[in-house]
């Protein structure tokens, strides 16, 4: 057994070690995910893989377009992807097939087709989000149940690395440069 150990023993802590290691940069770094649903299409198809990090929400808030991996609100035992829509505090309605944020139409060039269904405005509590499939007609989200609270968070996407076709790469954040103008003139008082 000695032999064995002096003969074996350092590549068997290498390996252990680098086990571990893996481990702990998928529990609390980055981590592969699969894409199982049309629920985010066009933006995620069924089968891409996606990178989705876990650090930058310990240090800042989800953002506006941020394309996020969490835990429903209800219990599946599996981890949901949908794009943050509303942000606490916020008022969000969707009516005529665009959502509202504060009044103000939001530009949405990546979702699939508008939504065909309405819901009157209504406030995001503080803790909560508003959070959205691109494929707005057929996704399981805030619009049929509810919103998502923060600490479901588990990270957000990345990077899309899989299949390696022309969408390859960095999951960029939208801009919404409307939304952003208005809400800005309506702090300053300035129409």
């Amino acid at each position: 057994m000695k032999d064995w150990w002096q003969k074996h023993g350092e590549s068997l802590r290498i390996i252990l070690l680098s086990l571990l290691i893996a481990t702990l940069l998928r529990s609390f770094v980055i981590e592969p995910r699969y894409i199982p649903s049309g629920s985010m299409e066009p933006t995620l198809q069924v089968n891409d893989r996606i990178m989705v990090e876990k650090l930058s929400y310990h240090w800042r808030a989800p953002q506006r377009g941020e394309i996020i991996v969490f835990e429903p609100p209800f219990t599946t035992g599996k981890a949901y992807i949908k794009r943050v829509i509303g942000l606490p505090g916020e008022e969000v309605a969707i009516k005529g097939g665009k959502v509202y944020i504060n009044g103000i139409p939001l530009e949405e060039p990546y979702i699939l087709e508008p939504p065909r269904y309405e819901i009157a405005p209504f406030t995001v509590p503080p803790g909560y989000y508003w959070v959205m499939g691109d494929n707005r007609n057929n996704s399981n989200d805030s619009h049929v149940w509810g919103f998502l609270p923060q600490e479901n968070i588990q990270g957000r996407a990345i990077f899309r690395f899989w299949p390696p076709d022309l969408r390859l790469g960095l999951i960029t954040l939208p801009r919404y440069p409307n939304l952003a103008l208005t809400m800005e003139k309506q702090v300053l008082g300035v129409e």
